[in-house]
């Protein structure tokens, strides 16, 4: 065979092999294909929508990457803003991170620092947003408190003191912002307390020793005067509180009538470098205590550097008027350029100025034209005093004119507190009782002012006598700050006088004491208390545990005088009668003290025992109990 024949043979044998080989391996299995296609469908399928998930889990873990970094550097951006004081760019920025997540803290610490270096009332509100967010934090809890006080927001701050955990409330900046509330609400026995425990926990606080020390300065205990003198002293040589001490130990020595140690004082005031218009003004007030040649140096000298700047210029004038320099103020605006008088701040104070030196057409004049901007209300109240001042309130023309002028201030001071208790001030010290009472009441609903509010009341009703007023007055103050000993024992003393829920007023009493038995006034409250009961001899022992002249004040001496007469103490009775008598006491303290006389008068008419001349044994008979 020819080779091409053997490979044409060999060729076919190899496609037949082929053809066999397919036939065995693909041709034969048709079916089974069929069967195995859906569950590939169904693996691909799954792998697909793996691949998707994945694609997604990356892509979504990559997009939150990107807008934590992104949001990280908006931070960062915002944080270096505040700190380079571009306030709004920051807020700006801050705004856009919340529009992103709400509870976002970094933008809310941005936001309400920024409200707060703007001293921006909404400040409030977002330490709110923070302590929402951080409920359990102390921090958030006391920052939001001290924003609320700052803005006068009371009843926020002491929420946001409750919400405090109890195991928080015993450090030393709960005590610190506590004793800061206090004062808000004019408690400052509690406030003291307050700022004591701060010290207590952290004694080598600076800063807590400071608050301490210039609450206590003014305290009527020596020895704690003392302290407090010995503690702001070593502060006058720390540079943090140089200023702020000096000026604590310049006003305890001008009260104090030292003029060594205040001038002393002065001077090292004057030549600090951080030393304010306020200090030359403190210093005014002690050179014209000390020596008339200096003030009027010191004055002439302030005088220019206030001309030059309005914001300068109202204070000083208004420091004189306040000390009996009205009539220099007036002498002196005529010197100065009208466009620094006519406008305010300056305006307000030298209106005060016409009406202190009781000229009431200059008043009258100064205040009929122009606009005094947001303190337009004054311009109408000044010339409304002017008005009633120059034409006796007797009716007619100038009693319509006066109530016209007088409601239109009132109407500019709706919704602005402030304004309002600027005006309130002005109808008191002007002596308009109706006026004044209304906005009184007014303020006593607002909590920043009702403290000042209730205790202008307490004066009024207590000057007009009338008890049931002074009754509710006083109830108020008490819910206000239900641990103040003080008022507690006024309201206590009160009601027994006036009968009024006298088992509560018994109890009042003995809280008070037991808050604060040295108290003069809560002692003798107590006393008087036990007294009505019955049990007169544990009132007496109260009584003769307390400072001798203490006790001789006329108000105090009533009851004491009460006391001894009940007890035919003849001789200590009429030494605190005389101490009563002829001042100026309350009508039921009078009636206590004509109930003393009559009891003195009675044991004193009481004819001495016959002595027999027959010497007999007597037996002691048991003192009769008074409990």
């Amino acid at each position: 065979m020819r080779v091409e024949d053997e490979e044409e043979a060999t060729e076919a044998t190899d496609n037949v092999g082929a053809r066999r080989a397919r036939q065995l391996f693909i041709e034969p299995k048709p079916l089974p294909r069929r069967r195995l296609w859906p569950g590939r469908l169904v693996a691909i399928i799954a792998m697909l929508a793996i691949a998707l998930l994945l694609g997604a889990v990356v892509f979504s873990y990559s997009s939150k990457l990107y807008h934590d970094w992104h949001a990280t550097r908006l931070v960062q951006r915002a944080t270096a803003l505040l700190q380079e004081g571009k306030l709004n760019n920051a807020a700006k920025i801050a705004h856009e991170l919340l529009t992103r997540n709400p509870d976002s803290l970094p933008a809310l610490y941005v936001l309400a620092e920024t409200a707060e270096k703007q001293n921006l009332e909404e400040a409030v509100s977002w330490r709110q947003q923070i302590a929402r967010v951080l409920p359990n934090n102390l921090d958030s809890q006391l920052n939001l408190a001290s924003a609320a006080l700052r803005f006068g927001k009371l009843d926020v701050a002491r929420q946001a003191l409750e919400r405090v955990p109890p195991t928080d409330r015993d450090r030393g900046a709960f005590h610190v912002v506590a004793g800061w509330l206090a004062r808000a609400e004019g408690n400052f026995a509690e406030q003291e307390e307050q700022f004591a425990a701060a010290v207590e926990k952290e004694p080598k606080n600076d800063l807590y020793q400071f608050n301490l020390a210039a609450l206590q300065i003014h305290s009527q205990d020596a020895e704690t005067r003392a302290k407090a003198r010995e503690t702001l002293q070593r502060l006058s040589r720390v540079a943090d509180y140089r200023p702020a001490a000096l000026r604590a130990l310049l006003n305890d020595a001008i009260t104090s009538n030292d003029l060594a140690a205040a001038d002393n004082f002065a001077q090292q005031l004057q030549m600090s470098p951080e030393v304010t218009f306020a200090d030359y003004l403190l210093c005014l007030k002690f050179y014209r205590k000390l020596d008339e040649k200096k003030f009027r140096v010191l004055l002439e000298k302030v005088k220019p550097f206030a001309a030059r700047d309005s914001t300068e210029l109202a204070p000083l004038i208004d420091w004189m008027n306040q000390n009996g320099l009205a009539g220099d103020v007036i002498k002196w605006i005529e010197k100065l350029p009208p466009e620094h008088v006519s406008s305010p701040p300056a305006a307000a104070t030298i209106a005060d100025a016409y009406a202190a030196t009781k000229n009431w057409s200059r008043l009258k004049r100064w205040t009929r034209g122009g606009m005094w901007g947001e303190s337009e209300y004054l311009r109408f109240a000044y010339q409304a005093i002017a008005t009633q001042k120059s034409r006796p309130r007797t009716g007619g023309t100038a009693s319509g004119e006066f109530e016209s002028l007088w409601q239109s201030a009132v109407q500019l001071t709706i919704h602005q507190p402030e304004s309002e208790l600027v005006l309130a001030r002005l109808a008191s010290k002007w002596e308009l009782e109706k006026e004044s009472e209304e906005l009184w009441w007014r303020l006593s609903e607002i909590p920043a002012t009702r403290r000042e509010a209730l205790e202008s009341l307490r004066r009024l009703y207590r000057a007009k006598n009338e008890t049931a007023r002074l009754y509710d007055v006083l109830q108020r103050l008490h819910e206000s700050t239900p641990n103040e000993a003080p008022i507690t024992a006024d309201l206590a003393r009160l009601g027994i006088n006036l009968g009024q829920d006298v088992e509560r007023s018994h109890q009042l009493a003995k809280e008070a004491y037991d808050r604060a038995p040295k108290e003069v006034n809560c002692a003798v409250t107590y006393a008087f208390s036990l007294s009505r009961l019955g049990r007169n001899s544990d009132a007496l022992s109260i009584i003769q545990g307390l400072p001798p002249d203490q006790l001789k004040d006329a108000h105090a001496a009533v009851y004491v005088a009460l006391l001894f007469a009940e007890a035919n103490e003849s001789e200590a009775a009429n030494d605190y009668i005389a101490a009563a008598d002829d001042e100026q006491i309350y009508p039921e303290e009078q009636q206590l003290l004509d109930e003393a006389k009559s009891k003195f008068a009675a044991a004193s008419a009481v004819p001495s025992p016959v002595i027999s001349p027959a010497r007999a044994e007597i037996t002691p008979a048991p003192t009769p109990s008074l409990r």
